[in-house]
This record gives structure tokens, sequence and C-alpha cells, in this order.
């Protein structure tokens, strides 16, 4: 019965990686179609958020499956809880990745952010790749001082997003009203995107120490 249990819990271990490598794969995608207007990618990423639903569903399941049938406490427990956790930040961050590439399918064939905006965009994506990478690694592998590190990862995120709204409100702004909607919500959605990373990998902290660390907002 315990082999089966370690067996099932593994199991969700996989399902959740797979989230985790099914939103970095993507964001990356969605950045591409935002970046280079490319509408294939785009339509990938809005194609497949209901892949990374389904695996969102499947977690549930076996979680709720498993505390129904074992009962489970102590550390077997906390697993259970850091897993559906961890699954509801993962499904959100896809959710925004299809959230930017339907933003670059409005605009298409023009690229959705001036070429004034795309260094930062640039960054903004490098971030949220890395922090995705992370978050499947410390899943394949817990690893608090990894997932501790999301947490500066973070802090870089905001202050690009700060820098945004910099060039957003400057005074020479010249693509009117509705481009800068369109970056506000964008930079939003990374910015987002990176604060559920810094969530799920203080779950894993959790996971791993017993300890409880504030989430992000």
């Amino acid at each position: 019965m315990r082999d089966e249990f370690r067996a099932d819990l593994q199991t969700v271990s996989q399902l959740l990686v797979d989230m985790a490598e099914g939103v970095r794969a993507a964001m990356h995608r969605a950045t591409r179609g935002l970046l280079k207007a490319d509408r294939e990618a785009s339509e990938a990423v809005i194609a497949r958020d209901a892949e990374i639903d389904d695996l969102y569903r499947q977690v549930e399941e076996r979680v709720c499956d498993l505390l129904a049938r074992q009962a489970p406490v102590a550390s077997d427990l906390r697993a259970m809880i850091t897993a559906l956790h961890v699954a509801a930040d993962l499904e959100r961050m896809g959710d925004l990745a299809d959230h930017v590439a339907k933003t670059a399918l409005r605009r298409h064939p023009s690229p959705a952010v001036p070429a004034e905006l795309r260094p930062v965009f640039t960054d903004m994506a490098g971030i949220a790749d890395r922090m995705a990478e992370k978050i499947a690694k410390v899943l394949a592998s817990p690893d608090a001082d990894l997932a501790a590190e999301l947490d500066h990862d973070d802090d870089a995120m905001d202050d690009l997003h700060k820098s945004l709204f910099g060039v957003l409100l400057g005074e020479d702004w010249p693509y009117g009203v509705e481009t800068a909607i369109d970056a506000t919500l964008l930079g939003r959605f990374y910015e987002r995107f990176a604060d559920h990373a810094v969530n799920a990998g203080e779950h894993v902290v959790y996971l791993i120490t017993g300890e409880s660390t504030p989430t992000s907002n």
C-alpha cells in the first residue's frame, strides 16, 4: 500500500514538472509572437493552453483521490497541499502566456509593441523564462536554495516593470493611448507570471522545510 502511495505521489510530481515545462514553452512562444509578429507561435500558445488546463485537472483529481483513499498526515499531507497550490500557480502562468499571445494576434501582422519597447519586453521575457526553468528544476528535484532565488529574479522583473512605466508616461510618448494600454497590460502579464513563479517556489520551500513564507501578491 505504501509503495502504491509513493508511486502516486511521483506521478503527481511529474505532472507538475510537465506543467512547469509547458508554461515555460508557452511564454517563450508567446514572446516570439509578440516581438516577431509570429502568428503561428501565438496560435500554438492558445491551442495548447487546454493541455496545461488538463494537466491541472489531473493533479487535482489525483490529489483528491489520494486524500480520500490514503488520509495522509505530516509530510505526505504537506506534499498534497503543496501540489494543489503549485498546480494553481502554474495554471495561472499558462493563462498569462495565453493573454500575451492573444494580444499579439490582435495586432497581427504588425508587432504588438513598438521598437522602443522591445528591449524591455525582451528582458522581461528572459527573466520569465529563467524563473519557469527554475520552477521545473525544483519540482523535479526539490531545492530550497534554488527556489529562494526566485525572489531575486522577481525583484529584477519589478524593476523592468517600473522602467516600462517610465517610458509609457514620458511626455514624448508618440504612439497614442491604445498602444500604451496594450503595453501596460503586457507588462502586467509578465510581472504576474513572475509573481506566480515566486508563489510556486515558496510552496516548494514549505514542502521542504515545513515553514510557511509570505506569498507574493
